[in-house]
């Protein structure tokens, strides 16, 4: 097992190819729910252990199931059937043992179901041909992406609430440039990886 190769999967996917930040993937729970910290990191562990469940079920299923038997045209489907099962896994846990932040969550949590950031780590993982434990080091690292998009962005989020910007920026505007600025800044981090580690 190569860890170097398993470092530079989990950095890229935290870093550099952030699904929040850099492809804009799971947008809704971003600005839905980082306005508050604790409800955005709650929200964000539901997603990695989505992520993480999806993936461990969704990679057999596509090598084992669907191409084998020629019907891997059928991964979106399935993969979106798989993460819909797990979402409710995950709401009715948190529904029964921590209902503040299943009540918090709201209509976010059921959203997690059609989350394009964790169908695209599922099917990211297929179109790049990583292995099992590839796969998982990969979901781990995006769900960790995740978490550190919505934690720094509830943070900023909550500094640009208190300041006072123009009357056309208030609201969604300033918003919408905040995030922007924090892509902006992660693009930084392009090419640092590889060069850290390298393939």
């Amino acid at each position: 097992m190569d860890f170097k190769l398993l470092i530079t999967i989990m950095m890229s996917a935290v870093l550099v190819n952030n699904y929040v930040l850099r492809q804009f993937l799971g947008i809704c729970p971003f600005l839905g729910v980082s306005k508050d910290l604790k409800n955005a990191a709650g929200m964000s562990i539901a997603v990695i252990f989505v992520m993480l469940m999806a993936t461990a079920v969704t990679w057999p299923i596509q090598i084992k199931l669907l191409e084998p038997n020629g019907i891997g045209y059928l991964i979106t489907i399935v993969f979106i059937l798989v993460i819909a099962a797990l979402v409710q896994l995950v709401e009715t846990i948190l529904k029964k043992y921590i209902p503040a932040l299943y009540t918090a969550l709201g209509v976010y949590l059921p959203l997690i179901t059609t989350n394009c950031a964790v169908l695209g780590v599922t099917i990211a993982n297929i179109n790049e041909s990583y292995t099992f434990i590839e796969s998982m080091t990969n979901a781990l690292g995006s769900g960790l992406g995740f978490f550190l998009a919505m934690v720094i962005f509830s943070g900023v989020r909550g500094q640009v609430e208190s300041s006072k910007p123009p009357k056309s920026f208030e609201g969604l505007p300033i918003t919408l440039v905040s995030a922007a600025l924090i892509s902006i800044a992660f693009y930084g981090f392009n090419g640092v990886i590889e060069g850290l580690f390298g393939k």
